[in-house]
């Protein structure tokens, strides 16, 4: 209740603050005070946005982005709409620079807004107005920006793109050590809260629903970073399950087998993996190399032993006379669930 009463008279102070600074037009809305990086993967041409704040639910409100077009983040006293007017007018091939400055001109309030830009081309815009809170500050490098307002200290933007520089590996792993460095200067001056990471396609392809690639947020967590990097490791290894199940689908048996394993060594303690892996083993013929994997998905979670015979009946499993009971059978107090 304290935590929340001081974050009550902080967000109405920050209001009344800019409002006085902007005494024709009407009072900003959301406060969302924050640091964040909008970039482009200069090898995949994947775009993406990674924020954290002591706001709840960051996520629905900051970071924007459309595959082949570019990527926008939009915080400080947050104005939601430079996200799909920024992606709209870069979508009709109008430049970062160009879009964020129309835009701007036509906000009223627009001195405590924070704006960032990135397009398909790499072109980078970043915005932070005279009357965002201290520390609050900006840098724009090559294919990215980083952003922040009421920072604990004035480091978090160049720590940021020192660290989004010297990072490999994916962009969003890239933006997450960008996000960490912000929280290792200090961060936000609040503490923290929420969290999220959209990454997408550097070119729209003809299948939409494959173009978000990373889609993660922590709504609200004592540490969002901390949770997020846990996240993301895992949506690697569903990634990974999921190619395995494309090459197996395909008669790659090998290499489905291999994308299985890897994934399991990524998130050891993740049943669902260990069952389907079994599944799959018995639809490739390989029952006796599934019974291990069997015994130990019912080891970490009996109630797969529930589900295996209602698969034969959706082809999910080979109708064989016995062969359900001999997958139970590996399982504990296995008589009592196959009846």
């Amino acid at each position: 209740m304290v935590r929340l009463a001081i974050g009550v008279v902080l967000a109405l102070a920050m209001e009344r603050a800019a409002a006085a600074a902007t005494p024709s037009a009407s009072r900003p809305s959301m406060p969302v005070a924050t640091f964040s990086i909008v970039a482009r993967d200069p090898a995949t041409g994947d775009l993406g946005v990674a924020v954290q704040s002591h706001w709840f639910s960051v996520g629905s409100v900051v970071p924007w982005a459309e595959a082949g077009v570019g990527a926008v983040a939009t915080q400080s006293f947050v104005e939601p709409s430079y996200g799909p007017k920024g992606l709209a007018l870069m979508k009709q091939g109008v430049a970062p620079k160009e879009a964020l400055a129309q835009l701007i001109a036509a906000d009223a309030q627009r001195d405590v807004r924070q704006v960032a830009f990135v397009d398909s081309k790499g072109r980078v815009a970043v915005h932070t107005g005279a009357k965002c809170i201290p520390g609050a500050g900006q840098h724009a490098g090559d294919g990215y920006t980083t952003e922040a307002n009421l920072m604990l200290t004035n480091e978090v933007p160049d720590a940021m793109a020192k660290a989004f520089e010297s990072a490999k590996g994916p962009l969003a792993e890239r933006m997450l050590a960008a996000l960490l460095a912000a929280q290792g200067v200090g961060g936000d001056v609040r503490g923290r809260q929420s969290a999220a990471i959209l990454v997408v396609r550097g070119s729209a392809s003809d299948k939409p629903w494959t173009d978000r690639l990373v889609d993660l947020r922590i709504e609200d967590h004592a540490e969002p970073l901390k949770e997020m990097a846990r996240l993301l490791t895992l949506h690697r290894a569903y990634e990974l399950m999921n190619r395995g199940d494309d090459a197996s689908a395909l008669g790659k048996t090998d290499e489905a087998f291999r994308d299985y394993a890897a994934a399991a060594a990524m998130v050891p303690d993740n049943d669902e993996f260990v069952f389907w892996t079994a599944v799959t083993t018995v639809g490739n013929g390989r029952v006796d190399d599934a019974l291990p994997l069997f015994a130990k998905a019912f080891r970490m979670n009996p109630s797969w032993m529930l589900l295996v015979p209602r698969l034969p009946a959706v082809g999910q499993l080979p109708e064989t006379p016995g062969l359900v009971q001999r997958i139970l059978a590996v399982g504990p107090k296995a008589e009592l669930v196959a009846q």
